[in-house]
């Protein structure tokens, strides 16, 4: 890349020079030590920076869908050199990234020492900055750079959360503090593009959703945001099948994959359990294992399904008054569902993925002795919660004869729901 006619950049002599020494060499020797490699960071930041602007999504650069010959390529960095060289400053992010995260544990360069003031306060270099503009471009956006900037941000906020930090990573002094509205911004900007139903939006955030989902601050700060419901929405609009803009096989994947990561925090949260039982996430769930879009989707549907079943309210009790929220109110939910019949449907089959194996099994004793305990009003309110209701059993003239003063519910509580669903 040549730098000397990008005035627009505004960069110096050395900037320029450290450019060309980065490109010249392996990303690794480039980030050798802590002061060139937070040298080096920061000046790739600043490209970013002067070249993204104000002004929205570059004029060519941003519409493009695939890889250009190399002449057009060449041509483009004279037609929409901006558009150029935001794509070269995140690509080059992404590899700072890939590099750190590899390197072993103790090693004087990391994510931290590079994206933290380590040798002052601790507080995230305030460089970061240009990364969360590119996510709010407006106009049609930049998808490459969105989805880009997003991936990036994530790992370098996630290495100022004290989950993500190894016995060897705490000696180092990084505040927390400085991390917490960045990654606040980051989780709603995903949140808002969850609200869409376009599978376009979600190749924008499933990558870093994925990654954020392995770091607790994040999930709680998701949840909190209504990431459970959001997702619960595509599951379910996915599973439906052949409705247009609706998430591919991959995207459900990756998208019932975070709701599974979300049920480890139900143990340790009472909201987030509330969260799971109000925005229906066990029916999107049991949506997903009946159509069976695929084993992996499948797989990890009744990994979620087995972990909510088996959560338990003695690390975070429910609040004073209100109603408990445990394994059991879900097991109540999923039998409404019909999960029971779709559980011993596929107990029957073969199956080579021994976690599945493993979450029917614990499934289907759960569920069998839950339902054990169940009154037949209790089975057809269940059904009538999920909005799951078929003709059986339930659905005879002796049966509302039996229960029609129950009917009334307490405070007309039944017809609330029966108007609701």
């Amino acid at each position: 890349m040549n730098w000397d006619p990008m005035q627009k950049l505004r960069l110096t002599n050395p900037e320029k020079l450290l450019l060309r020494s980065a490109e010249a060499n392996p990303i690794d020797y480039t980030l050798s030590n802590p002061e060139e490699s937070t040298a080096y960071v920061k000046v790739v930041l600043k490209v970013l920076a002067e070249a993204s602007g104000a002004s929205g999504p570059s004029s060519k650069v941003s519409h493009l869908k695939d890889l250009l010959p190399e002449d057009e390529a060449l041509q483009m960095l004279y037609t929409d050199p901006m558009g150029v060289v935001t794509h070269y400053a995140i690509t080059k992010l992404l590899d700072i990234i890939i590099c750190l995260k590899e390197k072993k544990r103790g090693s004087d360069v990391s994510l931290g020492s590079t994206f933290y003031n380590v040798e002052v306060d601790g507080n995230l270099i305030d460089e970061w900055r240009p990364l969360l503009r590119v996510l709010h471009l407006g106009g049609g956006g930049d998808a490459f750079a969105q989805r880009g900037a997003a991936y990036c941000l994530a790992f370098i906020l996630m290495a100022g959360c004290s989950s993500q930090r190894s016995s060897a990573d705490r000696s180092c002094k990084i505040s927390h503090a400085s991390v917490e509205e960045p990654l606040q911004a980051l989780i709603s900007w995903i949140t808002s593009q969850l609200q869409s139903s376009a599978s376009s939006s979600l190749s924008l955030v499933t990558p870093t959703l994925t990654a954020l989902m392995s770091c607790p601050e994040a999930r709680i700060l998701f949840a909190s945001s209504g990431g459970i419901g959001y997702l619960s929405r595509h599951l379910r609009n996915g599973s439906k099948g052949g409705k247009r803009g609706s998430a591919t096989v991959q995207q459900l994947y990756e998208l019932c994959f975070c709701l599974w990561t979300l049920t480890y925090e139900c143990n340790s949260s009472a909201v987030v359990r509330v969260t799971f039982a109000r925005d229906n996430a066990v029916h999107s769930l049991v949506d997903l294992v009946s159509s069976a879009p695929r084993e992996k989707v499948v797989r990890v549907a009744l990994s979620a399904l087995r972990t909510l079943a088996q959560c338990t309210a003695d690390g975070s009790p429910d609040s004073a008054g209100k109603k408990e929220v445990t394994g059991s109110t879900f097991l109540n939910e999923m039998i409404g569902c019909g999960l029971i019949k779709y559980v011993d449907q596929m107990k029957e089959r073969q199956w080579t993925d021994p976690d599945i194996v493993e979450d029917l099994d614990v499934l289907h004793k759960l569920l069998h002795e839950n339902f054990k305990e169940m009154s037949t009003w209790d089975v057809y309110l269940a059904e009538v919660q999920s909005g799951s209701l078929e003709w059986g059993i339930l659905h005879t003239e002796k049966f509302f004869k039996e229960n029609a003063k129950k009917f009334e519910g307490a405070d007309g509580d039944f017809v609330v729901v029966k108007v609701r669903s």
